[in-house]
């Protein structure tokens, strides 16, 4: 299977939803270290919005206070998530532990 020509304009969509997407990401994430959304309010958000379903659990855990690379690391270690895995990805265990584990 190739892959489709795309014309200019198709190319500029894709270029600007691309960008919107990063974007509510990135909002999502600043929510979440700033305090104004708990991390449970972030798994909620990641049920309703596709976009948000996309951020990685990693990158997730180091927004919140005290959590950096290593800890991140850790926590996704000991509960068993894989280190790509995304927060539509987690199985309902995995986000019940992770949710016990981040309060």
């Amino acid at each position: 299977m190739s892959i489709p020509h795309l014309t200019e304009e198709q190319l500029q969509q894709a270029r600007r939803a691309a960008l919107a997407a990063r974007t509510r990401r990135a909002e999502a994430k600043a929510r979440l270290r700033e305090g104004r959304w708990t991390f449970a309010t972030l798994v909620e958000q990641a049920d309703a919005d596709d976009v948000v379903a996309h951020i990685k659990v990693v990158d997730a855990l180091r927004c919140l206070p005290r959590v950096g690379h290593k800890r991140a690391a850790e926590i996704m270690a000991r509960l068993e998530i894989a280190p790509n895995r995304r927060l539509r990805g987690l199985g309902h265990h995995q986000t019940q532990s992770l949710l016990r584990e981040v309060g």
